[in-house]
């Protein structure tokens, strides 16, 4: 019986590898990827024994959102900032848990080029149910001069201008996926050695899809064009396939994952009691846009590509629509946006 020998590659080999392939690259994001990582596996393990120790519930605030704060929210966002405060790729970073953006102003930080957004815990309102829940990242190139701490200006750009975005999802096995414009690629955690491995390579996102995800029970305060088109889901006809699948988890980073690699479309419409929309432009609807766009797929807030967003400020929300390209041309000639 012969052993089959696969080579594993792990996150640090390819982020070394990938800058291996540009002379000129410093190696900073690959840096700034890997400390993610880090953050990820520490929030992890608490993921995973969540069960087991007083970490579960509130913790007793309420976050800028107007929501309530979870305790592991607090851990993860606390595992995300103190990475990156202390390594040497990220002059500051804005979050979900955070009122404000922080600037990391030391020498350090201030002679780094990029900045980080993230939500640290998305769909944390399922931590007490075992839901899969992740974390979603994105990074931008400042536009403040090198060697004096970042400025607001450096986080409120429009979603086009990142560099890279990813997220993680905390669930049955861990997964990271990150893109940058030269892909999208997959990493599951191997528990046996604590390592981020290979394990998507170049995600591509199918053009079409039979899975639709939305929230049925905001149905009637929904736009009538977007109504249009979810009874269109349910009633396709024979020559499309039958309707499409309705799956929505109330996890945005597992109902756009499983979109991402079998095809679909993600919605959360403007309703009549949210006119503005309810998902954070910046560190929710910017990053996946980002992904899904690079592996093939669309994104709008239903009038605009979301990546051509400019923002004002860093907890502005918005409407949110992204998945398969068909899938998202198609909602189109019944939700035009206008």
């Amino acid at each position: 019986m012969s052993l089959i020998n696969r080579r594993v590659q792990t996150l640090d080999e390819f982020t070394i590898q990938q800058m291996r392939n540009f002379p000129n690259a410093t190696g900073e994001l690959s840096g700034l990827l890997r400390d993610i990582g880090l953050a990820a596996k520490r929030v992890n393990v608490e993921v995973n024994k969540a069960g087991l120790v007083d970490i579960l519930g509130d913790y007793g605030t309420v976050n800028v959102q107007g929501e309530e704060v979870k305790k592991l929210d607090v851990y993860a966002n606390d595992q995300f900032m103190g990475v990156l405060r202390h390594g040497i790729s990220c002059a500051g970073i804005g979050s979900e848990e955070l009122d404000d953006v922080v600037i990391f102003d030391d020498e350090v930080s201030n002679n780094s080029k990029y900045v980080c957004l993230f939500d640290p815990l998305d769909g944390s309102a399922n931590i007490d149910v075992n839901v899969s829940i992740g974390t979603i990242f994105s990074v931008y190139r400042r536009v403040s001069p090198i060697g004096e701490p970042a400025t607001k200006e450096d986080f409120l750009q429009p979603g086009i201008k990142q560099v890279a975005a990813g997220y993680v999802i905390y669930g049955s096995s861990t997964i990271l996926v990150y893109a940058t414009r030269r892909g999208v690629n997959g990493f599951t955690l191997d528990p046996s050695i604590g390592e981020f491995t290979l394990s998507h390579p170049n995600i591509q996102c199918p053009p079409g899809g039979k899975i639709y995800s939305v929230n049925h029970g905001n149905f009637l305060r929904y736009e009538e064009g977007v109504k249009k088109y979810i009874n269109i889901c349910q009633t396709k006809d024979k020559t499309t396939g039958g309707p499409y699948t309705q799956r929505y988890i109330g996890s945005m980073v597992s109902d756009v994952h499983r979109n991402l690699l079998k095809g679909g479309i993600f919605m959360y419409p403007v309703t009549t009691d949210k006119p503005g929309g309810k998902l954070r432009l910046m560190y929710e609807c910017n990053p996946f846009a980002f992904i899904v766009e690079v592996a093939g797929g669309l994104a709008t807030d239903g009038k605009q590509r979301v990546l051509e967003i400019q923002p004002t400020h860093i907890h502005e929300r918005t409407a949110f629509f992204v998945g398969s390209k068909l899938m998202m041309e198609e909602l189109k000639t019944y939700y035009p946006g206008e």
